[in-house]
């Protein structure tokens, strides 16, 4: 008989981080991924643009950190090819009132149209998963925790995996071994 996983805490999850390691579900289980090469986005070079910045005001989009996140977890896990599980939510979300994970809500009128959450360690952001039900609605969120994490002086921002849509954010990647090396350094 196979031994039983052990449940996904939020002490077990920072044990995973500590590693440059993160958990995704798939088909009802759950997987530890550790990829090579690493998807980072470089801090200093991320701004949006003049027409993205008056975008956002124009359609009134605010920013808040923190108000709701369990909420954002489980928006960005409404997709046809979920990977956030509840057991996940459970986690990150006593990750999060721990203070080791945080949360960006972009909102329109009152309602919550736009979102991002990750894990933070040290001077290290992993950026786990975004959501947007409003035109540019995510990118509102991933500026909003840019600037959080500049104005923090974080030093490393994991995206894990490299697709289309972290490229034209501007992410890029490295390999694995350059980026256990700047995640030493970040966490210490």
């Amino acid at each position: 008989m196979p031994a039983e996983r052990p449940r996904l805490t939020a002490h077990l999850l920072r044990q995973l981080y500590m590693r440059g390691m993160f958990p995704m579900a798939h088909d009802g289980a759950l997987y530890v991924h550790d990829p090579d090469p690493r998807a980072i986005f470089p801090l200093h070079t991320l701004r949006p643009n003049a027409r993205l910045l008056r975008y956002f005001r124009s359609h009134g989009y605010t920013c808040t950190m923190d108000t709701a996140f369990a909420e954002v977890m489980r928006a960005c896990a409404d997709r046809p090819d979920q990977w956030i599980s509840e057991e996940m939510v459970e986690a990150y979300t006593a990750l999060h009132r721990e203070g080791n994970a945080i949360s960006a809500e972009v909102w329109q009128e009152g309602e919550m149209v736009g979102g991002l959450y990750g894990v933070k360690l040290g001077r290290a952001f992993f950026g786990e998963s975004m959501f947007s039900l409003r035109t540019n609605a995510g990118k509102a969120a991933f500026y909003h925790i840019v600037e959080h994490l500049r104005a923090n002086d974080f030093t490393l921002f994991d995206t894990q995996y490299i697709n289309e849509h972290t490229r034209s954010l501007g992410a890029v990647e490295v390999p694995r071994e350059e980026f256990r090396r700047m995640l030493a350094e970040a966490v210490v």
